[in-house]
């Protein structure tokens, strides 16, 4: 009998995930993944934390129900709102094998104080991110001695989500919040895109910021601190699968999710529908 897949998990509220997941196939490309959208209830980030922290522990533990032994919320609305309470509450009290979810800005706040020259960083995320003030809380830990500037830009997804990222309606919604954002401090040297949607608007936010600007996408950050973690957790590496197999569900319409899942992660896909 052929031995069940255990992939890794990856989660988001759309389709924003799937650069994260990008990264992760090209680093480590060996494993089997299944990547879960939350398309029917998105978006996440002008949600409460309750509810953020329910839909998120849904689609976590469907996502254990497939055999998954690591899942990743590769959302940062998700991270921010609902990672805690699922590490800390529900983890412990769930059966059966070693299970561990991790987030995407714990392994964004350990690097991002080594590519600022000024000590002052910039953060552009949904409402509910800079809301939450987790970015603020985790780089203070591992550099306290940043200064750190945030702007919430609640236009910037559902541009990318309706396709309007390189038209040049987004210009005024990219230039508006790059320009709140600079305008907060002069000093800032580094920008991060605290949100998995952003990737797609970065040549426009490249038109508004200063040359010399250091941008980070979370992508290959997320991808390198996955590939470490495995190193010192051969424990639970040894039972994720490794077929290079790719698997993609969606709590909305499947032929909508392909047509746009392309877009972000960058080859054609075939998903089929969840219900939850």
């Amino acid at each position: 009998m052929p031995t069940p897949l255990q992939p890794i998990g990856v989660f988001d509220s759309g389709y924003g995930g799937l650069t994260i997941l990008r990264e992760l196939v090209g680093k480590l490309p060996q494993y089997d993944y299944v990547y879960l959208g939350d398309n029917a209830r998105t978006p996440y980030g002008t949600r409460s934390f309750e509810t953020v922290y329910q839909y998120t522990l849904e689609c976590v533990q469907h996502l254990f129900d497939r055999g998954c032994r690591l899942v990743i919320l590769a959302c940062n609305t998700a991270s921010a709102k609902a990672l805690r309470n699922i590490q800390q509450l529900d983890l412990p009290k769930m059966d059966g094998p070693n299970r561990r979810v991790l987030g995407v800005i714990r392994p964004t706040t350990e690097v991002i104080g080594t590519y600022s020259r000024t000590g002052q960083v910039g953060v552009l995320g949904t409402r509910g991110t800079v809301t939450s003030e987790s970015y603020v809380v985790e780089i203070e830990k591992f550099f306290p001695e940043l200064r750190v500037f945030q702007e919430a830009c609640p236009m910037w997804v559902p541009l990318v989500e309706n396709g309007e990222y390189d038209n040049p309606g987004a210009d005024y919604f990219v230039r508006q919040h790059i320009d709140r954002l600079l305008g907060k401090s002069p000093g800032i040297d580094t920008i991060l895109l605290a949100c998995t949607h952003y990737p797609l608007l970065l040549g426009k936010i490249r038109q508004y910021t200063p040359i010399g600007t250091t941008i980070l996408s979370q992508g290959r950050i997320v991808a390198d601190s996955l590939a470490d973690y495995l190193l010192r957790h051969p424990e639970l590496e040894v039972e994720c699968s490794k077929h290079g197999q790719r698997a993609f569900l969606t709590t909305d319409s499947p032929a909508d999710f392909d047509r746009q899942a392309t877009v972000f992660y960058g080859e054609p896909i075939q998903s089929m529908h969840l219900a939850l």
